[in-house]
């Protein structure tokens, strides 16, 4: 069964320096019949403008990934870890037991615009961590290049829970299968673009809720990126 969770049914905020849309329950937005999936809590789309960004602010039990589409996202956090985050890079800080941090638009001139992504961690009260790597734009090209897992296995970046998250950049008429792990549960989220999911139509900022399906097909439509949370 899937089930698709539609770009303009999304929460919503502009805050000038913040355009946000939340896919699940998030700040000011609630909804109780989208209040994550699985162990999925938070898909935000934000686009922020130079000179713009989120000051120090705290977090704690919970696995948070930036995946950034466009432009550059400047990071600080009171674990010592500065850097900057573009394009085929992927985050993860694990919250644990508290940390606090900091994101800004690191360009004067351009948007930067990025997912933000919060996993509900497998138990409470770990130690704060903090990890970053590069993905080869061309191992996504036309597949699902596994950028997220529990084990770091194919050089992922690790995670404390049990999911695979993969990143997938496709053309119009590419073409990629994917065999879903024992209970069939994912979440694909499509970045930008449009695609077919099981021959269902997507475009950007669509999520579908993929349950009890053993097999998904994925083609694109025109340029596409997507995320899939193949989930326990």
């Amino acid at each position: 069964m899937i089930t698709i969770r539609k770009a303009e049914d999304r929460g919503h905020a502009d805050h000038g320096w913040l355009n946000t849309f939340h896919t699940f329950s998030f700040a000011d937005y609630f909804d109780p019949a989208h209040m994550g999936f699985r162990d999925l809590r938070v898909i935000n789309q934000d686009r922020v403008r130079p000179g713009g960004g989120f000051p120090t602010h705290g977090h704690r039990d919970m696995e948070i990934v930036s995946y950034v589409l466009d432009g550059a996202l400047q990071h600080q956090d009171s674990m010592g870890n500065g850097s900057v985050i573009r394009p085929g890079e992927v985050q993860r800080m694990s919250a644990g037991t508290g940390v606090m941090h900091s994101e800004y638009n690191s360009s004067k001139t351009e948007l930067v615009h990025f997912l933000q992504i919060w996993i509900l961690p497998e138990k409470r009260g770990l130690e704060p961590e903090y990890e970053q790597k590069m993905f080869n734009p061309q191992e996504k090209n036309g597949g699902l290049r596994l950028i997220v897992s529990r084990d770091g296995r194919d050089g992922s970046v690790r995670i404390h829970q049990d999911v695979d998250l993969y990143a997938g950049v496709f053309d119009a008429g590419q073409h990629a299968s994917h065999r879903l792990r024992t209970g069939g549960h994912a979440w694909l989220q499509v970045a930008r673009g449009k695609v077919l999911l099981n021959k269902q139509g997507l475009k950007e900022g669509d999520g579908a809720a993929i349950e009890a399906e053993p097999m998904i097909e994925l083609t694109g439509q025109d340029k596409a990126e997507i995320l899939l949370f193949d989930l326990r």
